[in-house]
């Protein structure tokens, strides 16, 4: 059986899902979208290829492997993208939570079933019909649960918005230890950098008391004062519009020390540096053309 426990984002990391991104199928086309900035890219011609994909996916692993790290992937299903696993299933404590995904991506599920099979029966959640949550929204910090969602009226016409109203209200009831923390987001259909997708595509805590952040994600500025208080403005790295839109916070920590970062993202890397961090560099750019980047593509099962 596969033992479960994440109550943070920066644990020693011990077992993880890794995407993949072998046989993903053609490009979309533009009204298959789920985001702004494939959109974008499928209009310029410049969506990712399968090959520069299965090459930084490859190069993420390595890493992982490098330390020591358990992991899992996906059963391949031809022509489904299966990169970011992040989205289908996260684990709160020692459960394990199946999201409500986007019904058009529910084969994922399908392909991660042999790993679930082989978690304890009781320690699997599934949410109800009405409950929409995707991992992406929902960051570990110890006592904290910190959820993202939307409260705008439009919100079943919106692609971009994954997790309701509900979603945050059921993690409340599973966990009524944790002070469960809700932000409501910045969403476009249209507008890549006024898209925030999920939580983690403005906000992801790394060591033991710092993050980053973008503040314009937010539709409300009380949240992201939440965010300040809580770690400090001299912990908090601040990205600009142009940074989230390059997912500059969406890099995935190894451990409190390690942290796995895009090759380019140089002004988070040399800051990371800074602070005392080791950080492995990768290319992820052209999977980052989907709107999701390091995290999104990792379910962590085990961090000490």
């Amino acid at each position: 059986m596969i033992k479960l426990q994440v109550t943070n984002e920066t644990g020693r990391l011990r077992a993880v899902v890794l995407g993949i991104a072998n046989q993903n199928g053609p490009a979309p086309k533009a009204e298959e979208a789920y985001d702004p900035k494939s959109l974008e890219h499928i209009l310029a011609g410049t969506y990712p290829v399968e090959s520069d994909m299965v090459f930084e996916i490859s190069a993420f692993h390595d890493v992982l492997e490098r330390y020591g790290v358990k992991v899992y992937r996906p059963e391949l299903i031809p022509e489904l993208n299966q990169i970011f696993s992040r989205d289908i299933g996260f684990v709160v404590d020692h459960y394990f939570i199946k999201a409500n995904i986007l019904p058009d991506r529910a084969e994922e599920w399908q392909a991660i079933e042999h790993i679930v099979k082989q978690i304890t029966p009781e320690d699997l959640i599934e949410a109800p019909e009405e409950v929409h949550i995707e991992g992406g929204d929902v960051i570990l910090w110890n006592e904290y649960l910190f959820v993202g969602t939307y409260t705008g009226d439009d919100y079943s016409s919106l692609n971009t918005a994954r997790t309701n109203t509900k979603g945050v209200q059921f993690l409340k009831e599973m966990f009524p230890n944790k002070i469960v923390k809700e932000f409501d987001l910045i969403k476009s259909m249209t507008n890549p950098r006024k898209n925030a997708l999920h939580l983690d595509c403005c906000f992801q805590p790394v060591g033991r008391n710092k993050a980053i952040i973008y503040p314009g994600g937010f539709r409300n500025p009380t949240d992201y004062l939440y965010l300040r208080k809580l770690f400090g403005g001299e912990n908090i790295f601040t990205i600009t519009a142009d940074e989230m839109y390059e997912m500059y916070s969406n890099i995935f920590s190894i451990s409190e020390k390690v942290i796995v970062s895009e090759r380019r993202f140089d002004r988070l890397n040399y800051w990371l540096r800074d602070q005392g961090f080791h950080v492995e560099e990768v290319p992820y750019h052209e999977i980052g053309k989907q709107e999701g980047l390091l995290r999104c593509s990792t379910l962590p099962l085990y961090r000490d």
